[in-house]
């Protein structure tokens, strides 16, 4: 008598964290954050209501399908990464991968909609964001361009929906990201540089030794603290967000230091994990908490 194999069904719950993960839920709303502050700041702290939910409900969607394309396309790397061998589509709890792009290309061209309902200047600057994080995938390295241009749009949408002008304030917010980004994603690396290595990654900074790599980095945390600085004397902030950003960035050079005596692949996940919400959320929220107090 033959026996029937029981094949197990993961539950509706299993189902949805799996594409919820698939969508970089972290990444997703850092990004809506400093979308949502953009707006914030663009109108001195007084955004409409109605035009501050569709900015979120178009950064939030747009940045959600994005991830997921990237996600997407870079499977296979991810399978053969121990960092990242773990995430739905390498790990196949979502099999075959080709099930996500429904979902994510509806979450791109809704997000790009709302972008357009906004402004064209909004639509503009998602739809440049989106072609860049999954066209220009790891030429020369994965923060430039594609990882700068995409770090930006939400910013740009956000800004672009109540000032659609481009004005001296949102050139250096562009050129804080612009800094942030690659600060950010080669810690990350720097950190999993052997995994990345295993993984046949070889453009710029898993090309070079480390000891090189972290001078890099170091000087990319004193460009960013310059950056942040320099926002205040072109923008309405006060003392808060200058007392925050001199604060923030010098705890950022101080990492930074540490990781280039030490050179260790730990110093360097310390870096990258304070590069994400506990600064660049954090210099965010104090830009709107300044406009709020003055």
């Amino acid at each position: 008598m033959k026996q029937v194999e029981a094949v197990a069904t993961p539950s509706l719950h299993r189902v949805l964290a799996s594409y919820i993960d698939v969508l970089k839920p972290r990444e997703t709303l850092l990004l809506t954050f400093i979308g949502l502050c953009a707006a914030f700041i663009a109108t001195g702290n007084s955004p409409s209501a109605g035009t501050f939910i569709l900015v979120f409900i178009a950064v939030l969607l747009g940045s959600a399908g994005a991830n997921g394309l990237t996600n997407y396309l870079d499977r296979d790397v991810d399978a053969r990464m121990r960092r990242t061998c773990r995430r739905s589509l390498p790990a196949r709890r979502i099999h075959p991968p080709q099930k996500v792009l429904p979902l994510t290309l509806t979450l791109v061209i809704t997000g790009l909609g709302f972008a357009w309902w906004l402004h064209p200047l909004c639509f503009a600057a998602g739809l440049v964001g989106v072609i860049t994080a999954v066209t220009f995938r790891k030429r020369v390295s994965c923060a430039f361009p594609q990882g700068v241009i995409a770090g930006s749009s939400p910013v740009l949408i956000g800004w672009f929906a109540f000032e659609p002008t481009l004005g001296i304030e949102i050139i250096f917010l562009c050129v804080l990201i612009a800094t942030w980004i690659p600060l950010h994603v080669w810690s990350v690396m720097a950190a999993h540089q052997e995994d990345y290595m295993n993984a046949g990654i070889t453009y710029f900074p898993i090309s070079w030794h480390i000891k090189d790599t972290v001078k890099v980095l170091l000087g990319l945390s004193a460009a960013l603290c310059i950056a942040s600085l320099a926002l205040y004397f072109v923008s309405d902030f006060g003392f808060l967000y200058l007392a925050t950003a001199i604060i923030l960035g010098a705890v950022m050079l101080y990492a930074s230091i540490r990781l280039v005596i030490s050179s260790d692949s730990n110093d360097a996940w310390k870096l990258y994990k304070l590069s994400s919400f506990p600064y660049l959320g954090m210099v965010f929220l104090a830009m709107c908490l300044d406009l709020i107090i003055l």
